[in-house]
């Protein structure tokens, strides 16, 4: 995960979610570990559309793909490769 679009992705969870650990376990579990919660999940939609330009729908948004950090990084890099 060493791509900067990875470490961008990383960085604007990290701060959304308030912890590092995000850059560390990239199989953390975001929901059940309640990192991320509905509200975060909003900021988060929002942070990554302003960083990356690419436009999530919080209607389309699955919750299983931004499970972990990892799912979170690569539905970003197609999200921005589909663009």
């Amino acid at each position: 995960m060493d791509h900067p679009i990875s470490k961008q992705v990383l960085d604007v969870l990290a701060r959304i979610a308030e912890t590092d650990e995000v850059h560390a376990n990239p199989s953390l579990a975001l929901y059940d570990l309640q990192v991320l919660d509905s509200m975060k999940t909003v900021e988060l939609i929002v942070a990554l559309g302003q960083e990356f330009g690419v436009e999530i729908s919080p209607a389309e948004f699955e919750r299983e793909k931004w499970a972990t950090p990892a799912l979170l990084v690569a539905d970003i890099q197609a999200r921005i490769a589909g663009a």
